[in-house]
C-alpha cells in the first residue's frame, strides 16, 4: 500500500534553482501585466484562463516541446478555428463543446502542435459571453506578446534557451 501511495505522490520534476524559480515566476507576472496592460489599451478582453496556464509552460518550462512557438501559435489558432466554428454553427448547445475540445486535441496531437492550454479555448468559445469571432484577434496578440516576451526573458541571466534551436543537417 505504502509504495502506491508513492506512485503517486512523487516529483517527477527536476528541483530547480531559487533564482532561476524567481525569474520564471517574474516572467509569468511580467508576461500576464503586459497582456492585461494591452487588455486595457485595446479594449480587447485578453486575459483569458488559457493564458496562465501558456506563461507556466513560457517561463517555467521554455525546454518543453509544449511551450515552442510553432505549438503555442499553431495550438491556439486550430483550437479557435474549432471553437468559432462549434460556436457559430451550434450556440447553446453544451455537448458541443466536448466535441469541440476532443477535435482541438485530436487534431494538434496530428499536426503535432499541441499546447495544453489552447485546449481551453473551445470552452472560452462556447461558454464565454464574448463574440466567438473576437477570439481571433484576442489569441494573436496575446500569443505574440507573449512568445515576444518570453524570447527577451530567457536571454537574461540565468539564462535559457528559448525557442529550442532544432538541428541543421
Amino acid at each position: 500500500m505504502r509504495r502506491h501511495i508513492r506512485t503517486y505522490t512523487a516529483r517527477h520534476e527536476p528541483s530547480g534553482q531559487v533564482l532561476s524559480n524567481l525569474k520564471s515566476g517574474a516572467g509569468a507576472v511580467l508576461g500576464i501585466g503586459a497582456v492585461g496592460g494591452l487588455s486595457v489599451a485595446t479594449g480587447l478582453p485578453l486575459l483569458l484562463a488559457p493564458l496562465g496556464a501558456t506563461v507556466v509552460l513560457l517561463f517555467g518550462q521554455p525546454a518543453s516541446p509544449l511551450a515552442q512557438p510553432a505549438n503555442i501559435f499553431g495550438g491556439y489558432l486550430l483550437a479557435t478555428v474549432v471553437g468559432v466554428a462549434a460556436a457559430v454553427l451550434f450556440p447553446g448547445l453544451w455537448w458541443v463543446a466536448a466535441i469541440a475540445v476532443g477535435l482541438a486535441i485530436a487534431g494538434m496531437l496530428m499536426l503535432r502542435i499541441t499546447h495544453p492550454p489552447a485546449g481551453a479555448v473551445p470552452l472560452v468559445a462556447l461558454a464565454s459571453p464574448l463574440e466567438a469571432t473576437t477570439l481571433f484577434p484576442t489569441i494573436l496578440i496575446a500569443c505574440v506578446s507573449l512568445v515576444g516576451l518570453a524570447v527577451v526573458h530567457h536571454r537574461l541571466p540565468p539564462r535559457a534557451q528559448y525557442p529550442r534551436q532544432i538541428p541543421l543537417d
